[in-house]
């Protein structure tokens, strides 16, 4: 796995050797970041289910001014602070291990807000019938998460396409990549009259 673009191109980074982490595919990285362009520089990123933090060192590369990760293993997130190390982006990636859940709540309750938010957690399984229970589906359904984002801010979303989700507000979708089994959904908050 590697950073695509941006001042560490073509950097290798260590991931955790198993099946416990599921890396955000080389193609699907070009494609997001391709169309959120010039978004990046100088935006204060947070990821969700950082896992490798890929999409973190994507957004640092690229330019932007300050990320922080969310990742339970403690093991995983080790390894996203020292390829951060390693790429010279430790000062401005603060990786924090706990869960994506109360991490939220934290953020919120220490008024901290981000100009991207990146997720691309775990997938769910097939839902035919009934409402997702995805980590996706949850995060869309979170009262923290659209406090998180800043005015004008993107909320960048990956899942299966097995996995359908519902929209609900205050989402709407901008943009939707589908590139073999994973969809990337482009949310903005949707400004509420009067507020």
């Amino acid at each position: 796995m590697r950073i695509t673009g941006g001042q560490a191109a073509r950097r290798i980074l260590k991931v955790p050797k198993g099946l416990d982490v599921r890396p955000t595919p080389d193609l699907v990285k070009q494609a997001v970041f391709n169309s959120l362009g010039d978004r990046v520089v100088g935006a204060r990123v947070l990821e969700l289910f950082a896992g490798s933090g890929a999409l973190s060192l994507e957004c640092l590369s690229r330019g932007a001014a300050a990320v922080t990760c969310i990742e339970k293993s403690p093991r995983h997130a080790e390894f996203i602070r020292s390829n951060a190390t390693a790429a010279g982006y430790g000062e401005i990636l603060e990786a924090r291990t706990q869960d994506v859940f109360p991490a939220m709540r934290q953020l919120v309750e220490g008024g901290r807000q981000f100009d991207l938010i990146l997720a691309d957690p775990p997938y769910g399984e097939k839902n035919v019938n009934r409402r997702s229970t995805s980590f996706a589906q949850q995060l869309l359904d979170n009262p923290h998460l659209p406090k998180l984002l800043a005015a004008g801010g993107r909320f960048i979303l990956g899942h299966t396409k097995r996995d359908t989700l519902e929209l609900v507000s205050p989402w709407c979708e901008v943009k939707m990549l589908k590139h073999g089994d994973t969809v990337m959904r482009f949310l903005e908050v949707e400004i509420q009259p009067g507020a």
